[in-house]
């Protein structure tokens, strides 16, 4: 049981819901109802779906790891090797059910949708294709981890590609460009001495912030195009902005004080949570 209780915790259990509300909220809003593909679909990406995103990833990095002051809490577990099989092993077996299950339920743009999803995770992270080792791509690559779930919702809903949805999906892929660019700042140093490249340790800690913050106002900008009252999801943005902009004269010296914005970020993602739902209630209720 102590070993599974490591397995699980590498799955992260402060971050199942960044992956499973924006498919479940996807896919009600869209119009779906609720039934097996919600239910399985959200558990899918609350529990397994985060073990093979974020567990394989604790197998590969666990070199940089060991020599990381901040893993072995909510920010990640190190696992020890005893357990590196038995994690690629659960994350592999837990994830193939639900994965046939949508593929089987869904149309050609929903198992695309998917293949994606599944894709960028396992590419993250694996050896060989490493895309978080990729500056640029690796934030590319870390939102679709986020935003894919609400598209594949989406997609198995048969939600119309409309400017009201466009625009929540790229608002929602530009925050994760720049969620996952603040995130990179605090490893900069650690990064580079690792021999481990990043967005953070190419354009470095300061230019960083930077790319983060305009990424943020980017998707701020692209949600006021959503029709009333949707476009107050344009403010939500704004505690982000404030969160990164406390940190734009970092320097590579001082980037691990960052770690105190990104904990801030872990949290800001709770309340945030909760208006969105307060917005979607308003919408549907209206």
């Amino acid at each position: 049981m102590a070993l599974l209780g490591q397995v699980l915790a590498s799955s992260r259990p402060l971050s199942w819901v960044n992956t499973a509300y924006p498919f479940a909220a996807a896919y009600l809003l869209a119009g779906g109802g609720v039934d097996t593909v919600l239910v399985l679909g959200t558990f899918w990406f609350l529990v397994p779906y985060n073990l093979l995103m974020y567990g394989v990833n604790d197998v590969f990095d666990y070199e940089s790891d060991i020599r990381n002051p901040r893993k072995g809490g909510v920010e990640g577990v190190v696992l020890d090797r005893s357990v590196h099989r038995l994690t690629i092993a659960l994350a592999v077996l837990s994830n193939v059910p639900f994965v046939v299950y949508l593929l089987a339920v869904g149309d050609g743009l929903s198992r695309v949708v998917l293949a994606v999803s599944v894709f960028a995770v396992v590419a993250y992270s694996a050896p060989v294709l490493r895309f978080k080792e990729r500056p640029f791509l690796d934030s590319l690559t870390s939102s679709t981890h986020f935003v894919s779930p609400a598209v594949l919702g989406l997609a198995l809903a048969d939600a119309p590609a409309d400017t009201t949805t466009v625009a929540a999906v790229v608002g929602f892929f530009l925050w994760g460009i720049g969620s996952h660019a603040f995130g990179a700042v605090q490893d900069v140093v650690a990064d580079r001495a690792g021999g481990i490249a990043s967005v953070g340790t190419v354009i470095g800690a300061r230019g960083t912030v930077w790319f983060a913050l305009g990424a943020y106002v980017a998707a701020g900008l692209v949600l006021l195009l959503l029709p009333w009252p949707g476009t107050l999801a344009a403010a939500l943005v704004l505690p982000y902005v404030a969160n990164v902009a406390a940190f734009v004269g970092v320097t590579d010296e001082t980037c691990e004080g960052a770690n105190a914005g990104w904990r801030r970020f872990l949290w800001l993602n709770y309340l945030t949570g909760f208006l969105v739902t307060q917005l979607f209630l308003w919408i549907t209720l209206r």
